[in-house]
């Protein structure tokens, strides 16, 4: 099976095509390198794929680029590439309208009229806006420019598939977490500034509840999503809801000694609650989520150790 993945050298994406190919399918990695963090670490994200047997990276952008060449043939497309995060969407909403938005609306018209097999969407859970938990009945009230961009991918993806039938499937991830995190995310900057012994940055008063996803459970629903029915929404989470200060707890028992917590103010746009009810996705797709919290930070924790140990930094005086 031929599988294009948008968004191949990111996070998720990364993690994505190297399952797709131990499956043992063709994977076509599709990604602009867009400096929302350092390419540095995207290359080092897509090394393990570019290793691989079956695998093509195409460096372009969704926004202007050809991509008839790119889809032809393919079988499965998985749309994970955006601009990601809440704090920036509020300064760069145009970057954030053009790659959530207009990427999406031309890697549409590359596949309408086309035989692709299966369009799965990677949306997010902030499209239910600061309270997310329950399932896919729930209100959709984006409380950021980002979870209103997701919000719009979704809207002009049903378009699409209602008008020209694309079979689509859309999923709603809930906090991914893991080796290869981003950079601007919770856990990663919790993890790297401990290990550095430096202060971490809690916004508002630590009592932010979140449902965590580890990564291999998010890419093993996001496969299965290849088989389900056309038409279908479903959430994505592992199961464990906890606070940011229950997080930090955790890490400094890993670490063996307490954080150097620094308090700012709470920021806009940020999720108060969120916990994804999967009985839709357990019930038609048979995934269930394998990672405990605690086995999940300790692989991540592991993965910052390693990363800092090849690539020194210099640490806060």
């Amino acid at each position: 099976m031929k599988c294009v993945v948008t968004g191949a050298a990111g996070f998720i994406g990364s993690h994505l095509c190297e399952r797709l190919l131990r499956d043992g399918h063709d994977v076509v990695g599709v990604d602009a390198f867009i400096p929302y963090y350092a390419p540095s670490a995207k290359e080092r994200n897509i090394a393990g794929a570019l290793a691989a047997t079956g695998f093509r990276l195409t460096r372009l952008d969704l926004r202007h680029d050809a991509l008839d060449d790119v889809v032809r043939g393919a079988d499965v497309v998985f749309h994970l590439a955006a601009m990601p995060g809440l704090a920036q969407s509020w300064t760069d909403f145009d970057g954030y309208l053009t790659c959530n938005v207009t990427a999406t609306r031309r890697l549409l018209e590359a596949l309408r009229g086309g035989n692709v097999r299966k369009l799965v969407y990677a949306s997010t859970s902030s499209v239910y806006g600061k309270f997310a938990s329950g399932d896919e009945t729930l209100g959709l009230r984006p409380v950021s420019p980002y979870g209103v961009t997701k919000l719009a991918a979704e809207h002009l993806c049903r378009s699409y598939a209602e008008a020209y039938g694309l079979p689509l499937v859309v999923l709603r991830y809930f906090s991914v977490y893991g080796p290869r995190q981003r950079p601007d995310m919770a856990y990663h900057r919790f993890m790297r500034a401990m290990l550095l012994k430096e202060p971490l940055t809690v916004y508002g008063d630590g009592q932010h509840v979140r449902g965590n996803t580890y990564v291999d459970d998010c890419v093993e629903a996001t496969v299965r999503a290849a088989n389900a029915r056309p038409g279908e929404i479903y959430n994505i989470g592992g199961g464990e809801a906890v606070s940011v200060v229950e997080i930090i707890r955790m890490l400094e028992g890993m670490a063996g000694y307490p954080a150097i917590i620094r308090r700012e103010a709470g920021r806009y746009g940020d999720q108060r609650h969120t916990f994804a009810d999967t009985a839709r996705l357990q019930r038609d797709l048979d995934w269930h989520p394998h990672t405990s919290l605690a086995d999940g930070l300790a692989r991540q924790w592991d993965w910052h150790k390693s990363e800092l140990a090849a690539q020194p930094v210099r640490r806060a005086a």
